[in-house]
């Protein structure tokens, strides 16, 4: 477990990215600088969180057992091995955040957050559409000043953001080289570029594709694992619009928190919670499929974290002052 000195608010995650991101945007979002925390999960533990068995004081290690013995006065934790944690935390006098179904009772929490797609219910649950994240305005001009030599590109400038193979969706190649094609087609025709992203789940196969698909294109960028870091925040931030693989929540709750038209790819591979998620943004007309135009269209941006904020600072009776701690 790594920690650093902060000892009123805990982030306790598995280190997952997607869990780490919606802890940590939530902690900034209270105001609070955060003791990140990071569980390495025992058997059994690591198969039956959130579930207790016997000794689940050691299910993290020493440093967790020990850490016990000092909890902070607020813990937010994301992910299923950081529900078995936060509930241990909560056991020995800690406020318990709970961030994504726990698929157990919400009782044995303070408070837990979960998207609406999920339908879970309860007096302590607040829910939000998509996920938590940091995108707002503030953060959308830090990622320009960031990543200014994004803004030099051609306009207009569409962002391709790709997920990859989940439970609920289907990432096949030919599909990513025919949206690709599409693509590039549109902004040929309007003399202006295509930057693209992958994520971690972004199978090995497609992303080579891609690099010999899009090798010598003067108005492509390409940003995947070895490219020399991660340009996600300004192509976000420098995106004119944004098309957006469906399979990830994550992903399009942050496209569609900027002020950019969002298009989504691979409807028809979707099912299950996310098609749920992605049905709600269609009806908002937040989103829609993508197509050969790519019109623009007036949004307004999704931005659910600050709010859940003020709800859980509200709930807890916590104030600014105390989250600065």
């Amino acid at each position: 477990m790594q920690q650093s000195s902060a000892p009123f608010l805990w982030t306790v995650t598995d280190g997952h990215a997607g869990n780490l991101r919606q802890a940590q945007a939530l902690a900034a979002a209270l105001g609070g600088r955060a003791r990140n925390c990071t569980l390495q999960a025992r058997a059994p533990w690591r198969w039956l969180a959130p579930r207790r068995l016997p000794a689940a004081r050691h299910a993290f290690g020493s440093d967790f057992a020990r850490a016990l013995d000092a909890p902070p006065a607020l813990a937010i934790g994301c992910g299923r091995q950081a529900a078995l944690a936060t509930r241990l935390l909560r056991a020995r006098g800690s406020r318990a955040v709970q961030i994504l179904d726990p698929r157990i009772a919400p009782r044995h929490w303070d408070l837990v957050i979960a998207p609406e797609h999920d339908d879970l219910q309860g007096a302590n649950v607040i829910r939000l559409l998509g996920s938590l994240h940091p995108v707002d305005d503030d953060w959308l001009a830090a990622a320009r000043a960031h990543f200014t030599a994004l803004g030099t590109l051609a306009k207009p400038r569409t962002t391709l953001l790709l997920g990859g193979t989940s439970a609920h969706a289907r990432f096949e190649p030919a599909r990513i080289d025919a949206l690709v094609a599409r693509l590039l087609q549109r902004v040929d025709a309007e003399n202006g570029c295509l930057l693209v992203t992958t994520s971690r789940r972004t199978p090995a196969e497609v992303l080579a594709r891609l690099r010999t698909r899009l090798s010598g294109k003067s108005n492509v960028v390409l940003n995947g694992p070895g490219d020399g870091g991660n340009l996600y925040p300004g192509m976000l931030a420098w995106a004119d619009r944004i098309v957006c693989t469906a399979d990830s929540v994550n992903m399009l709750s942050e496209a569609c928190a900027t002020a950019v038209p969002v298009f989504a790819a691979g409807l028809d591979e979707l099912r299950g919670r996310p098609r749920r998620f992605v049905d709600s943004l269609l009806g908002l007309g937040r989103l829609r499929p993508v197509d050969d135009a790519l019109a623009t269209f007036a949004v307004t941006p999704l931005r659910e974290t600050a709010r859940v904020a003020a709800e859980v600072r509200q709930r807890l009776g916590l104030d600014d002052r105390a989250a600065r701690l």
